[in-house]
C-alpha cells in the first residue's frame, strides 16, 4: 500500500468513525438539557482535521489560505487574516489603529473611543490595554444596541474611533454610526463576533455586517455561528490596514514572506531600516510591536468544512428565532421580545428577552430547572464589574455620557436562550412551553 492509498484508507475510516459514533440522533426527550449553543458538524470537519494532521504542517498552511480566501469571498471584503480567537481579533483590530503608519489618525494614549458597557468585555479591554479611554453610552431596548442619539454628546476633540459589537446578531444602526464616523473622520471597528452572516442595507445595497466599517472581527469559538475550536478573524478592505494587521499578527515584522518562504520581495539583504546596519536580514526587521496570533492549519481545516455549511446555518438560526418569536407572542406583555434593526436581516446568535413587571430571579431558575440553558447579556453593565474597581475609585480611565439606564435594566432584567442550528422543532417548542410556564409561575 502506497502513501496515497494509506491516506485515503485512514480518511475513509475517520468518516466511518464519525458517522458511527458522533451526531447520533436518538430523538428529543422532553426535559433533556437544551444548551444555548453547540457545535454542528459531520464527517467532513473530522476528515479535514485528520488530513491536516497527517500532513503534520503544524503552523498556518494551505488550509489557512483557503479559509481566508473563502471567508473574504463570502463577506465581500478584500482582506481576511485569521487569528487564534475572537478576543485576539478585537485586540489586533484595535492594535492596528495605533500604528505610526496611520500618522495623525493613529490612536494614542489618552485618545477616546466610543463604545457601550452592555456586552462582552473583550470589545472594551483592548481600548484600556492600549491606554485609550472608553466612552460609554447607553443602548436601546429591545434592539440591545448603541443608542445613536447619544453619539454627538459623546464626541470630544480626543475622539478617534467607535468600537462596538452587533449584539447577538442584531446589527447596530450602521447607517447612523457610519455617517457619524465619516463626518468626524473616526475609525469604525465592527465587533462582528456574534453576528457573522447578518445583513444590513446601506446606501441601497445589502451588505454583510463586519464589511461596512474600517475593520470587522469574528470569533470561531464553539458556541459561535461556526467553529474551528479556537479561532477568529480580522477583515478589511483597506490595503494599509491589512498591511498593519498582518505585521502585528506576525510578531510585528516588516517582512511579508509566508511561513517557510524567503526573499519574496527580492531585497532581503539590501534594505535600510531604522538604525540597523544596511542590508540587515529583512525577515528579522520589526516595524511594529506585534504578537504571534496565528492559528494552526488543523483549526483552519475544520473552518474550511464549516464555511461550506455556513449559509444553511444562518438560515436555520433565522428559522429558530422566528419560531420562538411567534410562539412567545402570548407573553410579550411580560417578556419584551427582541426586534431586529431597521433595514437588517440578522443572523441571530440568541433570543433575548427583558422581564417586564416580573422578576428575572424567578423566571431564569424555573427555566434552567426544566433543562433549558440561559445566559445573561454577558457583562450586563461592564463598569459595575471588579475589573473597573480601581478606575471607579479614581474616577479616571473612562467616561460615561448621560445615564446608562437601559444598560442597568439589561443587567437586572434581561436574559437569552439559544437558536443554534442544531435545534429541532421539538426542542424549540419545549423551550416555548417552559418559558410560558415560567411567566405564569412568576
Amino acid at each position: 500500500m502506497n502513501q496515497r492509498e494509506m491516506h485515503d484508507k485512514i480518511l475513509a475510516m475517520v468518516r466511518e468513525y464519525c458517522d458511527t459514533f458522533h451526531n447520533q440522533d436518538e430523538g428529543y426527550k422532553e426535559g433533556e438539557r437544551i444548551p444555548y449553543a453547540s457545535r454542528v458538524y459531520n464527517h467532513e470537519e473530522m476528515e479535514n482535521l485528520v488530513d491536516s494532521a497527517l500532513e503534520f504542517w503544524l503552523t498556518s498552511g494551505h488550509y489557512v489560505k483557503e479559509f481566508e480566501k473563502g471567508l473574504a469571498e463570502y463577506l465581500g471584503t478584500k482582506f481576511v487574516s485569521v487569528v487564534n480567537s475572537g478576543s485576539s481579533a478585537n485586540l489586533l483590530a484595535f492594535m492596528t489603529l495605533t500604528s505610526p503608519l496611520l500618522k495623525e489618525r493613529r490612536i494614542r494614549r489618552g485618545d477616546e473611543v466610543i463604545t457601550v458597557a452592555a456586552g462582552f468585555p473583550t470589545t472594551v479591554s483592548p481600548i484600556i490595554n492600549y491606554g485609550a479611554v472608553p466612552v460609554f453610552v447607553d443602548v436601546t431596548i429591545p434592539q440591545y444596541n448603541i443608542d445613536v442619539t447619544k453619539l454627538e454628546a459623546a464626541l470630544s476633540e480626543k475622539t478617534k474611533a467607535v468600537m462596538i459589537a452587533h449584539t447577538l446578531g442584531n446589527p447596530f444602526d450602521l447607517k447612523v454610526v457610519k455617517d457619524f464616523c465619516d463626518r468626524h473622520n473616526l475609525w469604525l471597528i465592527e465587533d462582528n463576533c456574534d453576528a457573522l452572516g447578518s445583513l444590513y442595507t446601506i446606501d441601497g445595497e445589502e451588505k454583510f455586517t463586519g464589511s461596512i466599517g474600517d475593520i470587522g472581527t469574528s470569533s470561531f469559538y464553539p458556541p459561535h455561528h461556526m467553529t474551528m475550536g479556537q479561532g477568529g478573524a480580522v477583515y478589511t478592505k483597506n490595503p494599509l490596514l491589512h498591511k498593519i494587521i498582518r505585521s502585528m499578527r506576525d510578531w510585528g515584522r516588516d517582512c511579508v514572506c509566508a511561513s517557510g518562504q524567503d526573499n519574496f520581495c527580492g531585497h532581503r539583504f539590501d534594505g535600510q531600516y531604522g538604525e540597523l546596519p544596511r542590508g540587515y536580514d529583512h525577515k528579522y526587521v520589526y516595524s511594529h510591536f506585534g504578537l504571534n496570533l496565528n492559528i494552526t492549519d488543523m483549526q483552519a481545516a475544520v473552518g474550511v468544512a464549516q464555511l461550506k455549511k455556513f449559509p444553511k446555518f444562518v438560515e436555520r438560526r433565522r428559522y429558530n428565532f422566528d419560531r420562538l418569536y411567534n410562539g412567545l407572542q402570548d407573553v410579550s406583555d411580560k417578556l419584551i421580545l427582541p426586534e431586529p434593526a431597521e433595514g437588517s436581516k440578522p443572523s441571530w446568535f440568541g433570543f433575548m428577552m427583558t422581564c417586564n413587571g416580573i422578576e428575572r430571579q424567578k423566571i431564569v431558575p424555573y427555566i434552567e430547572s426544566r433543562g433549558v440553558q440561559t445566559r445573561m447579556l454577558f457583562a450586563g453593565n461592564l463598569i459595575k464589574h471588579p475589573c473597573f474597581d480601581e478606575m471607579r475609585a479614581s474616577g479616571d480611565g473612562y467616561r460615561v455620557v448621560g445615564s446608562l439606564e437601559n444598560t442597568d435594566r439589561i443587567m437586572n432584567d434581561t436574559f437569552w436562550v439559544g437558536v443554534y442550528p442544531g435545534m429541532t422543532d421539538e426542542k424549540l417548542d419545549y423551550m416555548i412551553k417552559v418559558i410560558k410556564e415560567s411567566v405564569e409561575e412568576a
